[in-house]
């Protein structure tokens, strides 16, 4: 009988080779999935890849006067879904979103741009009062439909919750069927009112492209998915002209005064400096993008979007979903309506206050279950939930 190290010889053997191989993939993998200077993609996508149209709006408010509300839209049977944007988001937001729901239920979806944000048009975008958006939303909903509204879901996000709360509460949209708000609660919001300047301060101000500010979203967790990131920060910045060489132009024009009346009898030097000036500006204009919404000076408005918002929230009648990234965003007012059973909510955690964007799928699918448990609508035919 051989020794027992040349019985098992061949069963080590192969065990060996079994196992290098399997190591070889691995280190293969890993080099192509997270090799040093893999690049990720921040170029920007655009909204036809996730909404079937796009339209304004017409409302007018005189007989000479025309505010256009910019809206995406999709699908052309079943209850709508009339999503309503954060603070200094846009329409463009609930892109992602809007191609994940659309795939689980029967429902039409309807994207806008409240005003002052996006690419809506109005004459007052200063006043954004609760009380205005809350009516920009009815004339909205008028505009589309007329009188007789399709049966509609309101579902919003941070200040586009608020607005759809007072929307509600003011029974604007006659024909609502139930409320949505996302990551947006009284107590927490107004706690965090006194902060909110530093943190606009702490952004950037502009941004050399779009990928950059596409970039910028996703690495300062403003936006946790890249891909809603890529289709939605387009309706946050816009593009601005800024000379380029602004500042050099300044200063020579400065300095030619100054050799003007020191040297007057240098021509030669003087018309070398005139023609500097000139070239200077004659520079290329260069691109640079801006945010589109100056939060900062909306101030005297925060209080009146979130004051009260919790008992107004309550009060709708309508059956409600709170969807929150963490539990501790809960006040006591809302902690004892949902202990007796006024709305239902859910808790997705992992996410930032950009809920609906980070999570997507978490968020459709919260939504679609409490739509067709209400027997709002129904799952899509081969939808497996």
């Amino acid at each position: 009988m051989p020794p027992f190290e040349l019985q098992y010889r061949p069963c080590l053997i192969s065990m060996s080779r079994h196992v290098l191989f399997n190591i070889t993939i691995v280190c293969v993998l890993f080099f192509f999935l997270y090799r040093p200077g893999r690049k990720r993609d921040f170029s920007p996508l655009s909204w036809s890849q996730y909404f079937e149209t796009m339209e304004d709006v017409e409302v007018w408010i005189s007989l000479t006067t025309l505010n256009l509300f910019r809206i995406y839209c999709s699908g052309s049977h079943g209850p709508v879904l009339l999503l309503l944007h954060g603070g200094g988001h846009s329409a463009l937001s609930w892109a992602v979103f809007t191609a994940v729901i659309f795939n689980r239920i029967n429902c039409r979806v309807v994207a806008m741009d409240l005003r002052a944000h996006g690419d809506t048009k109005v004459k007052d975008p200063g006043d954004l009062s609760a009380d205005t958006m809350a009516r920009d939303i009815g004339k909205v909903v008028e505009a589309l439909y007329g009188e007789n509204p399709p049966p509609i879901m309101i579902v919003g996000h941070s200040m586009g919750g608020a607005i759809a709360v007072h929307t509600a509460s003011a029974n604007h949209v006659p024909s609502l069927l139930g409320l949505c708000v996302i990551d947006v609660v009284e107590g927490t919001a107004m706690d965090a009112l006194n902060s909110m300047q530093n943190f606009l301060r702490s952004r950037p101000k502009t941004f050399k492209s779009l990928e950059n500010a596409i970039e910028w979203s996703v690495k300062s967790g403003q936006i946790r998915n890249i891909e809603s990131a890529r289709v939605s920060m387009g309706g946050q910045v816009k593009k601005c002209e800024e000379p380029s060489g602004s500042s050099r132009v300044s200063n020579t024009i400065g300095e030619g005064i100054l050799e003007e009346e020191e040297e007057e009898e240098e021509v030669e030097e003087e018309s070398n400096k005139k023609k500097m000036k000139e070239d200077d500006q004659e520079v290329k204009k260069e691109s640079i993008f801006t945010w589109r919404v100056e939060l900062s000076k909306t101030e005297k408005y925060w209080e009146g979007w979130f004051r009260g918002l919790s008992a107004l929230f309550l009060s709708c009648s309508v059956p409600k979903l709170l969807l929150l990234a963490g539990v501790d965003r809960l006040d006591k007012d809302l902690t004892i309506g949902q202990m007796q059973g006024k709305f239902q909510m859910q808790v997705l955690p992992q996410c930032g206050h950009a809920v609906h964007e980070d999570a997507p799928e978490k968020v459709a699918d919260a939504l679609a279950t409490f739509m067709v448990r209400h027997k709002f609508t129904d799952f899509k035919e081969g939808y497996l939930w």
